[in-house]
């Protein structure tokens, strides 16, 4: 989801004189635009889709830096006890 230097980038003003353009480039080429106040960054528009995989991408990173920890903490279980337990406890 690379940002084009001159079509990534826009002012708020711009935003508000040009809100169904810049929406509709956001949906067209399915990137972000990042929206500038006094040329500074100040927030990114994307598409609700394009959110909606980044937000789960996000969500399967924690999981695994969380399962990282564990193994680098050595809280580890062999694969052979884990199915065992597993099935005594569902009694399959």
């Amino acid at each position: 989801m690379a940002i084009s230097i001159t079509d990534g980038i826009r002012s708020i003003t711009d935003l508000k004189r040009h809100t169904h353009q810049i929406l509709k480039q956001v949906h067209d080429t399915k990137r972000p635009v990042v929206l500038t106040v006094n040329g500074k960054a100040e927030a990114v528009l994307m598409g609700a889709k394009e959110y909606e995989n980044i937000s789960g991408a996000f969500a399967m990173l924690k999981l695994i830096l969380a399962a990282e920890d564990d193994v680098k903490n050595g809280r580890l279980v062999d694969a052979k006890d884990f199915f065992r337990e597993f099935r005594s406890d569902k009694k399959i």
